[in-house]
């Protein structure tokens, strides 16, 4: 049975309805007792009558005068298993009863059941339901902070709660919240109905409303959860000494947070009893803004006795008590920044369910409607920074925008605002008169399309005379300021690269392509450690003895002719480029025994009777390997009998993906080796043999010749290997090669990686945001050997805009801040397995120090424009992260659109290319930036979601993958193959 105690005083207009709910109840095993407190109106009368047509209706006399000491005395009457607090003014759903006391059977073990709530105004319009999940799991450490639960939205256990002492009749308020601390102090489980079954009655009366008195009595009941309760006589062992900080705050914050909740309610009903110093423990993170805003609503929504729907209605009321508790907020935590942050999404919160049946001034925002057939130009109220708007067609919404604004909204601007958002068809005949009267690009007019105005189109806008105090006016304004900013700098201006000298890839015309390659000086850096190395094991491959007559096929420029000429007596070099030979003979022109030739030996007769011929780093641009063998077979022939070919090539993975190779789209040393050893006549004598090449001596025999085992050696690489050659390897071999992929793998989505920091050590609060630089190696080359190729952001969002699906595995990697680290480690790791990134820079502070992690460690060091320009030369991709790192709900309409401008200038000017991406600082968005960020230049932004980018996304709010700097190589394979699939 349950017995249900329902203290009552002076409630004889709320009082029926109350003791009604228990006729309408699916159950009958159950008693009420009503404790008449001392009433003087007509409320022992309707007890009265209860009681004589209902035997299950018992009454009490009382004089506590506190609904506590009423509800003690009814609990000492109670004869239930079960026991059910039910104020006089409130009631439950006619299955209240049946759905606690089934969950209860569910567990056996449980002390209490809890349900969901409403809160019901004078008017009847009930709240949204709110329930508290965390009770269920953590109910002491709840109730040590708060009261979670409704006096009427629970059953508990009549024995323990007799154990416990019942009320304490010591507090004034807050004695609901004492007990069920209390029995949540024991440690057993408490279990949870998910629906509101309890209807609380809002009124002018509520005790609630006491809000001094309310805080003074939370003080105390917080003070007994974070310690020792003597009156709880077994508690669980792990709650004896009161709450954990850990699990959920301090005492001082659960203080702020009721405090918080009551200075709300006050403004709501008109005063202002509540110190704001007890704020001064809330925690000013960006994180919590929402959480502040929601209860500061609901303390709203209890003083004004509104719902939701009705507060910004209501905003003239109280909104000025209620932004100037917040301006104060920021005042104790001494930011601004951060109470501006909780002003938005409390205004965000209140518009969201207004039906904007007028205009809603509230303190940074304007709420209204706006004919989408019809529009007209739009004042902006003093303060306003931001519009939120119902884009109305016959009597209904028809789209929701929200956008930061500077100045007067013109009706050209809501043209243009409702030609982005609303579909053609559904303005019919309007649109054709909207898209005439819209002075902006429309689709189909270029890449920046109807929802982007450029700067540079703002500052011509300008030029011509704008309304100074419109919002494109107002725009225009700070692109000019930010482009005098960026002129008066002292940082010079990248020019435009010069477009280099395109190789001709008509490989049929061999001349020409070579001709091509030829046509910049020194295409391969023949100078380097890693050419000269490789030129030194070619000598010393040369046979013993004297060697007479030479023949050097394909000598380029002469750089290895000029080392071999001295070791032999005649030397014929040639090059099927005459622009080679020419550069060939001026660097050789002090070697007498040397003459030089123009010669294609694919298609040419070769000269013969030779005792040596070179040929290396060539056979791989013949058509096939059967052209190799036919060429092979020249080789032999115009060789004299003893005569030695020599032959020095790079191992490609087409020959064998299994191994270290270039990745090139041809056959390599492997396949030439065997050609030549298959070639009659012809037999290897010596081959060294390093991870990325091979040198290879053959012999013609002669007749009389006997082929013996070849010596085979193997050297390592000792000089450094440029970044032009390590593009091209992929270590240890291949899983899956680009070209492959290419030809067989379409995608509709694709891996955006988000990096922050490449280093071995720093502060350790930051170490998921760095990545050491081995394991960033590590990352690398599996992309690499996995046949990933590198794109830009620009590339991502031409796919999306055009459709088109994702051709092989393209992988878009991004760097949030612009470390220096990057430049140091990251960047030298990409370039050598061929990938590049997007760097993504926080220009006011280029070439200093993060101090947004100054609170965490020593701040990490950031590029200078110097390095930005060099990277940029090498191919890194450059966009914006702001110009402060302000998180961008951390920033005004007018701040944010200034941030946006200065920085893609700035990058301009370091660059010398356009720059068209943002990613949002601490991956913070809100509803004012994509829009705000296309007025400013921009075509792509990274926001705060998570996860693959596919074709269906906004370009403006692309998602990422964050990549965690405390997690495995196996992770970060698993969280990319996951896109794949």
């Amino acid at each position: 049975m349950v017995s249900i105690v329902v203290p009552a005083h002076n409630a004889e207009v709320t009082l029926a309805r109350a003791l009604d709910c228990l006729l309408d109840q699916e159950i009958v095993d159950w008693e009420a007792i009503i404790v008449d407190d001392a009433s003087t109106d007509r409320t022992p009368a309707i007890i009265a009558g209860y009681v004589e047509h209902d035997a299950r209706f018992r009454t009490l006399s009382s004089c506590a005068y506190s609904a506590a000491g009423a509800r003690n005395s009814g609990i000492s009457t109670a004869r239930g298993h079960w026991l059910m607090f039910l104020d006089a003014d409130d009631w439950v759903d006619a299955s209240f009863l049946a759905k606690m006391l089934a969950t209860l059977k569910t567990a056996p073990d449980a002390v209490a059941a809890y349900c969901g709530s409403r809160r019901v105004m004078p008017d009847g319009e009930p709240t949204p339901s709110s329930i508290s999940t965390e009770v269920a799991i953590q109910p002491f450490e709840t109730f040590a902070r708060r009261c979670a639960i409704r006096t009427h939205a629970l059953l508990v256990d009549r024995e323990t709660i007799v154990e416990l002492g019942g009320f304490d009749v010591s507090l004034r308020t807050c004695e609901d919240w004492d007990l069920w601390q209390r029995l949540a102090r024991l440690g057993k489980n408490w279990v949870m109905v998910d629906e509101p079954l309890a209807f609380y009655r809002a009124s002018l009366n509520s005790l609630s409303r006491n809000s001094t008195q309310m805080l003074v009595d939370a003080e105390i009941v917080i003070a007994r959860g974070f310690s020792h309760d003597p009156r709880v006589k077994h508690p669980a062992s792990a709650h004896a000494n009161g709450a954990i900080d850990a699990n959920g705050g301090t005492a001082f914050e659960a203080l702020a947070w009721f405090a918080l909740w009551n200075a709300a309610s006050d403004c709501g009903c008109g005063s202002r009893s509540i110190d704001p110093q007890s704020l001064r423990a809330l925690p000013a993170g960006r994180k919590w803004a929402r959480e502040i805003a929601r209860v500061a609503v609901d303390g709203l929504m209890a003083g004004s006795l509104s719902v939701p729907e009705q507060l910004a209605a209501r905003w003239d009321r109280f909104g000025g008590s209620l932004t100037e508790l917040i301006i104060e907020l920021g005042k104790v935590w001494n930011n601004p920044v951060a109470a501006r942050r909780v002003q938005y999404q409390l205004e965000q919160m209140l518009l969201d369910v207004d039906d904007l049946a007028a205009p809603r001034r509230l303190a940074r925002t304007l709420g209204l409607r706006v004919d989408a057939r019809n529009p007209t130009s739009t004042e902006l109220p003093e303060g306003i920074d931001q519009i939120y708007a119902y884009l109305m067609m016959d009597g209904q919404i028809e789209a929701v925008v929200q956008f930061g604004v500077l100045g007067t909204v013109t009706t050209d601007h809501w043209i243009e605002l409702i030609l982005d958002v609303v579909p053609p068809e559904r303005l019919s005949d309007s649109s054709a008169r909207l898209a005439r009267r819209s002075p902006l690009p429309q689709k189909g007019a270029g890449a920046d399309a109807s929802n982007m105005v450029a700067a540079e189109a703002l500052l011509s806008t300008a030029g011509r005379g704008p309304d100074p105090d419109s919002h494109f006016g107002k725009l225009a304004q700070l692109a000019a300021e930010a482009l005098e900013l960026v002129r008066s700098s002292a940082e010079p201006a990248e020019p435009p690269a010069a477009p280099r000298r395109a190789r001709t890839k008509d490989r049929n015309d061999r001349t020409a392509f070579w001709n091509s390659y030829f046509a910049t000086e020194d295409p391969w850096n023949y100078g380097s450690l890693y050419e000269q190395e490789k030129y030194q094991r070619q000598l010393e491959i040369l046979p013993a003895g004297p060697i007479g007559r030479a023949l050097e096929l394909a000598c380029a420029e002469g750089h290895f002719t000029r080392q071999l000429a001295p070791r032999v007596g005649h030397l014929t070099a040639t090059d099927i480029s005459a622009i080679a030979i020419e550069r060939a003979g001026a660097r050789c022109s002090d070697q007498p025994n040397v003459e030089f030739g123009v010669l294609d030996f694919a298609a040419d007769t070769l000269p013969g009777e030779m005792d040596l011929i070179f040929c290396s780093e060539v056979l791989y641009y013949l058509d096939d390997l059967a052209e190799l063998r036919r060429i092979a077979k020249k080789f032999a022939e115009a060789l004299a009998p003893g005569g030695s070919f020599i032959s020095a090539h790079a191992f490609v993975l087409r020959d064998n993906v299994e191994r270290t190779g270039f990745d090139w789209n041809t056959f390599g040393a492997q396949a030439i080796s065997e050609t030549l050893a298959a070639t009659e006549g012809l037999v290897l004598e010596q081959s060294i043999q390093t991870e990325l090449y091979r040198i290879d001596r053959f012999r013609r025999l002669s007749p009389d010749d006997l082929a013996t085992e070849p010596r085979i050696d193997r050297v390592p690489i000792r000089a450094p290997i440029e970044i032009g050659v390590a593009r091209n390897i992929v270590w240890g071999g291949a899983r899956a090669l680009r070209r492959d992929v290419a030809r067989s793998e379409r995608r509709q989505r694709i891996p955006v990686l988000m990096y922050h920091s490449v280093a071995d050590e720093g502060p350790a609060a930051l170490a998921r945001f760095r990545l050491t630089p081995a394991a960033f190696a590590s990352q690398m080359a599996w992309l690499r050997a996995n046949g990933f190729h590198a794109i830009g952001s620009e590339q991502l969002e031409q796919s999306i805009a055009n459709r088109h699906p994702f051709v092989g595995r393209p992988v878009l990697i991004t760097f949030d801040d612009g470390f220096q680290n990057f430049a140091d480690h990251a960047w030298p790791t990409l370039r050598a397995n061929d990938l590049t990134a997007e760097v993504f820079l926080v220009t006011d502070l280029v070439g200093e120090s993060a101090q947004w992690d100054a609170d965490s460690g020593p701040p990490t060091q950031l590029m200078d424009a110097g390095t930005v320009r060099r990277l940029a030369a090498e191919g890194a991709f450059f966009g914006s992260h702001l110009a402060t790192h302000r998180a961008i709900d951390d920033l005004s309409s007018s701040d944010l659109a200034a941030e946006l401008l200065r920085s893609r200038m700035f990058i301009e000017r370091w660059t010398g290319r356009p720059t068209t991406a943002f990613a949002a600082p601490f991956s913070v968005t809100d509803r004012r930036l994509g829009r705000l960020a296309k007025e400013c230049g921009y075509r792509i932004g990274f926001g705060g979601r998570h996860g693959p980018a596919d074709l269906d996304c906004d370009p403006i709010d692309l998602p990422r993958i964050e990549i965690r700097g405390d997690r495995s190589l196996d992770d970060f394979v698993a969280t990319v193959e996951a896109v794949l699939e």
